[in-house]
């Protein structure tokens, strides 16, 4: 017992001393400094999404910290609410900059609270992580806030993934219904193009307000009985999704024969969000919804946040995380890492709004969560590149019964893989068949794939269209109307109406169509008239319609029925009296009155010793020089040439007056046809239509002034006053209204083509309508036939145009510059041939000369040989002696 006792005793003296030097060590260790980092939330807090996301947020980093003790830094949550509306988010996000100080605002649950957020976070440089995405337009430019995240999946990335089942199920025609919000219009541009690749045809838009009462929705839903077409794609908010689906199906609109497919945004929400009667409402839809793996994590979030909601709010049943709260759970979590890694910095600066400076933390912080990376609470990987979350994988479900059951994958990236135990689709854009998706059960209880069908438009099947027409001053013989002031009716006349209406009559089909003037001035221009297409204003527009690349973004044209490219409208010379010596400048007349001199001396000087012709007085041989020369301008010399020498000179000198005569012709018929205008930016004006495509090419141009005009009268009298007396040089406009001045006036004008620059005159109507491909093939089958030629002869006048084509500029003055090689020719021949001629008679000379000299020598030798031999031998050998003495 003893020896217990005393083993007892010394366990307790060993515990007691490791826990003394325990205490005593974490007196003497360090105390951590915590660094707290301010972070804004702003949701809708008395919304049922909102809850969800803010707990979801706050559980984020309760699991961070839980995990990372040992992190110097701490994200305090500063949340407000924005009761749903953008004015009171920006409010709330302009306290937390001021007040506040916060690094990081987390919200923005609707575009309009993304995009002023946007614009608030790039000022004050504050990373802002949004749930929504940035409204787009044909025009956005991408990068333009890099200080906006979206830790929200892309919402245009399921577009591909419904484009592509409609091509599986080989449906040709589809009705698009969107809420008229930014959230439903915005994404539409991406649904047209992406069916336009499927060549698949949206038959029909139709836009639902939110506001809307039952009886408007009914209405609309109505008008959709009257298709032929049974397949709807569905792009609304689940505010709507009740009482569209349940008014749908007491209209038969979710009967057999229909299918309907929900994007993501819609089945996200559908079960968490809607009452068993929506449910019974919505059977046999199909939708995306996107793709969230089972996980551990996943499943103890959801078990916390029932726990948290049953004693908070018993009302709200939590049976499965809201992929808005995964992405926020995530986006917090990649906050959090990040402000750990940017620790060492100092904090934001002090934001103050009349002087907002640009924060260096701000800027690291960024850089830090776009280059996180790690497991998300779903299992993926989470990583935000070019501000982005990388989209993951949609999953294809039907509604059956009281909930829903996955048909399928649709992979949104190349890299995706499953496998076939998970409902894999192949990694391409369109589906092999059927097999890759289990069996549907499609409304009315059917498993048989609906056939959907192509809209065929008969009497019975009535289509009228709204036709917007511009309405502006001059060139009424393109579009002009009419009021008619006994019956108080507007009447549409001219080419463009002539053209849309013979087109439409046509068609295989019945088009029913009223014109409603949009008038075209300073508060409105073409592409306002365009884009009203695009906001489904007008169902069409007719008219002198440009056709633009950027305008083809949003609307849909048929082919051009007019004369491609812009024209120069320039008034004729007349008038001048010395017309006939601008085509050669001061020099180089000059030098060819000097060449013609010269070589009607040359040829004299060769020719005189031989030929009488170039004989006589000194008068008379001048006379000669100059009539030759100047003669052989005409081809008339009729002076016989002698000397081959003189012949060679005359053939260089005709081969080079044919060439300046050739060149003076065709100078001077392009001089006496087009007044020569020598544009300048100090001293030309040029003159352009107001309001016209052709308004913005003139202001690229660097001229002294630019003047817009109306009327095909303004045009004429600025031309003719020219730029020096308050007219313009030049039109620059688009050839159908230069056909149109030159209708009104057929002389005095003329234009110049250059090469082409626009598209010309389409008609306008919405992307995807099947309207644009049978109007333009009714447009070709009438310019084949030549119909479109009979109706510009009816409207302008039957003239012929005249038209130059000339890509360069206008004809130049010729100078001695541009013939300097031609006169190098003829002077080299001249020279060589006067060269020629003097230096053979001098060498004959020198012969003669010479032999002259050898027998002068050679007689005086034989005379002094005969004097010696005389004297010693006989006659007859002297003779023989001479004799050898020659040879």
């Amino acid at each position: 017992m003893y020896m217990e006792f005393q083993g007892k005793k010394q366990t307790i003296l060993c515990l007691s001393f490791v826990t003394l030097f325990s205490l005593l060590g974490l007196l003497c260790a360090p105390n951590i400094v915590v660094e707290e980092v301010h972070v804004g939330v702003i949701l809708d807090m008395g919304s049922r999404e909102g809850k969800i996301i803010l707990s979801c947020i706050s559980t984020a980093l309760s699991d961070f910290y839980h995990l990372h003790n040992n992190y110097s830094t701490r994200v305090i949550l500063h949340t407000r609410d924005s009761k749903g509306k953008a004015l009171h988010a920006l409010s709330a996000a302009l306290n937390l900059l001021d007040e506040i100080k916060v690094e990081a605002i987390i919200g923005a649950q609707t575009r309009m609270e993304a995009n002023l957020l946007a614009e608030l976070g790039e000022e004050a440089k504050v990373p802002v992580l949004s749930l929504s995405e940035l409204r787009t337009s044909p025009f956005g430019a991408p990068g333009e806030y890099p200080f906006f995240v979206e830790i929200a999946q892309d919402e245009t990335s399921q577009v591909t993934a419904i484009s592509g089942l409609i091509e599986m199920f080989k449906w040709r025609d589809v009705i698009l219904l969107y809420e008229n919000t930014d959230y439903g219009r915005d994404i539409i541009p991406f649904f047209i193009n992406s069916f336009e690749e499927a060549n698949v045809t949206i038959v029909y838009k139709s836009c639902i307000a939110a506001s809307s009462a039952d009886e408007q929705i009914i209405e609309e839903l109505r008008n959709l009985t009257k298709l032929k077409t049974t397949v709807f794609v569905v792009h609304v908010s689940h505010f709507l999704v009740p009482r569209l689906f349940l008014n749908a199906k007491k209209l038969g609109l979710l009967s057999e024969g229909y299918a309907w497919i929900m994007t993501s945004t819609s089945m996200n929400f559908l079960h968490s969000s809607m009452d068993p009667s929506v449910i019974e409402s919505t059977q046999g839809v199909l939708g995306l919804k996107s793709y969230t793996p089972a996980s551990t994590r996943l499943h103890n979030l959801t078990s916390r946040l029932r726990r948290i909601f049953y004693m908070q709010d018993p009302n709200i049943e939590v049976s499965a995380v809201i992929p808005d709260g995964i992405w926020a759970y995530d986006a917090t979590w990649a906050l959090a890492e990040a402000v750990e890694r940017t620790s060492s910095s100092t904090g934001l600066n002090l934001v103050n709004l009349n002087n907002i400076t640009s924060s260096k933390h701000g800027l690291l912080l960024l850089q830090e969560i776009l280059q996180t990376r790690f497991k998300g609470l779903s299992g993926e990987e989470i990583q935000y590149p070019n501000g982005k979350l990388v989209s993951s994988a949609f999953e294809i479900v039907n509604v059956i019964g009281k909930g829903e059951r996955r048909v399928g994958f649709w992979p949104c990236e190349e890299k995706h893989t499953c496998t076939r135990d998970s409902y894999p689709l192949n990694n391409r854009r369109n589906l092999l068949s059927t097999n890759d998706l289990e069996t549907i059960i499609w409304p009315g209880g059917s498993s048989t794939i609906p056939r959907g069908s192509k809209m065929q438009l008969s009497n019975s099947s009535e289509i009228k269209l709204r036709v917007g027409v511009p309405v502006k001053k001059g060139f009424n013989e393109l579009v002009h109307m009419n009021l008619d002031i006994q019956t108080n009716r507007t009447r549409f006349t001219g080419f463009c109406i002539d053209v849309f209406e013979a087109a439409i009559r046509a068609l295989p089909y019945e088009v029913k169509y009223d014109f409603v003037p949009f008038e075209i001035g300073i508060n409105a221009s073409y592409n306002d008239l365009v884009y009203q297409v695009f906001l489904q204003t007008f169902d069409a527009v007719v008219g002198d319609t440009t056709i633009t690349w950027e305008r083809s973004q949003y609307v849909g044209f048929t082919i051009p029925y007019t004369d491609l490219g812009v024209g120069m409208l320039v008034s004729n010379e007349n008038g001048d009296m010395w017309i006939f010596l601008k085509p050669l400048s001061a020099d180089l007349w000059i030098t060819i009155a000097g060449f013609f001199i010269l070589t009607g001396f040359v040829v004299w000087v060769i020719e005189r010793p031989v030929n009488p012709e170039f004989q006589g007085t000194p008068s008379q041989q001048i006379g000669t020089i100059l009539w030759f020369a100047f003669s052989t301008l005409v081809y008339a010399h009729r002076e016989k040439l002698l000397n081959n020498l003189a012949k060679f000179v005359v053939i260089i000198w005709v081969f080079a007056v044919l060439i300046l005569t050739s060149s003076y012709t065709a100078t001077l018929t392009s001089i006496m046809t087009v007044n020569q205008i020598r544009l300048n930016s100090r001293g030309d004006y040029i003159g352009y239509q107001s309001g016209s495509f052709t308004q913005g090419l003139v202001k690229n141009l660097n001229f002294k002034g630019l003047k817009p005009y109306n009327l095909v009268e303004e045009y004429a009298l600025a031309l003719s006053r020219g730029s020096k007396h308050g007219g313009v040089s030049a039109i620059v406009d688009e050839l159908p209204y230069m056909k149109v001045f030159l209708a009104h006036y057929p002389t005095g004008y003329s234009m110049i083509k250059p090469e082409s620059t626009t598209n010309g005159f389409g008609f306008v109507f919405p992307k995807g309508s099947k309207l644009v491909h049978d109007m333009s093939m009714q447009i070709q089958l009438m310019r084949e036939e030549g119909k479109l030629i009979d109706m510009e002869k009816v409207w302008f006048h039957k003239r012929t145009i005249p038209m130059f084509d000339n890509t360069t500029s206008d004809p130049n003055t010729l100078n001695f510059h541009t013939f300097r090689g031609l006169f190098l020719v003829t002077g080299v021949s001249s020279a060589f041939a006067l060269f020629i001629f003097i230096i053979f008679p001098l060498k004959e000379k020198w012969y003669a000369v010479k032999k002259f000299r050898f027998r002068y020598q050679v007689r005086e030798k034989l005379q002094r040989v005969r004097k010696f031999f005389s004297r010693k031998v006989s006659k007859e050998t002297s003779r023989q002696i001479v004799h050898e003495a020659k040879y």
